[in-house]
């Protein structure tokens, strides 16, 4: 039996809404995040020496990081489903988008986060750099889905459910205006449609405020 360790607010969001779209039986475990500190709990580190959120348990088995457990589901369990064969004319694109999440797009969003919180003057270098680099990230972003309905091309995969964490909920730790960016706010009432999506959010992080715009 699966059993997803989610925390709030996480990237384990993503393995939530990847059971529900594949239909999955799984249990779902709640960590709350500490009060004051807004961290994990220890209850996590009693799972995984690194105590963040997820943590996949099946049976015997224990796996962190989104990006692991996701291929582990969709190797054991996902029976070809939200992956793209290797003679798929989008194979490349979908494993350069699956990856692009975690190798990019939440890295840099992580860097400018803690930039943010150390009151930097403007014209800092390094925060200047690093401002650039989300700058380029996200419109990298929206030049794709202003192409394509879905980040690997016409079909929704796994590299949706990596990728759409960093431009929502990932938000309420940096705070950034999709208002320049039309075609990201058009995917993600893409994705809010979703009834898996919203089963997942409503499990995972019940009465939050999903930021799809």
């Amino acid at each position: 039996m699966l059993t997803v360790h989610h925390l709030g607010k996480s990237q384990s969001e993503r393995i939530v809404w990847l059971c529900e779209e594949l239909g999955l039986s799984y249990t779902l475990t709640h960590h709350t995040r500490d009060a004051v500190t807004m961290l994990s709990p220890p209850s996590l580190k009693a799972l995984h020496p690194l105590g963040a959120a997820p943590v996949l348990t099946d049976g015997s088995m224990t796996l962190a990081e989104s990006g692991a457990i996701t291929d582990y589901i969709l190797a054991r369990y996902g029976q070809g489903r939200l992956t793209l064969p290797p003679e798929h004319p989008d194979f490349a694109a979908y494993l350069y988008w699956l990856h692009f999440a975690n190798g990019t797009l939440q890295p840099v969003m992580g860097r400018n986060m803690i930039l943010n919180r150390l009151d930097l003057p403007g014209d800092n270098a390094v925060l200047q750099a690093q401002r650039g680099r989300l700058a380029r990230a996200f419109a990298l972003v929206e030049e794709r889905l202003s192409q394509v309905p879905h980040l690997a091309g016409a079909a929704f995969t796994a590299a949706d459910i990596m990728s759409v964490f960093s431009l929502t909920t990932m938000r309420y730790f940096l705070p950034l205006d999709l208002t320049p960016y039309p075609a990201i706010r058009a995917y993600l009432q893409r994705i809010a449609a979703r009834p898996a999506y919203q089963r997942a959010m409503a499990k995972g992080d019940p009465g939050m405020a999903l930021l799809l715009e």
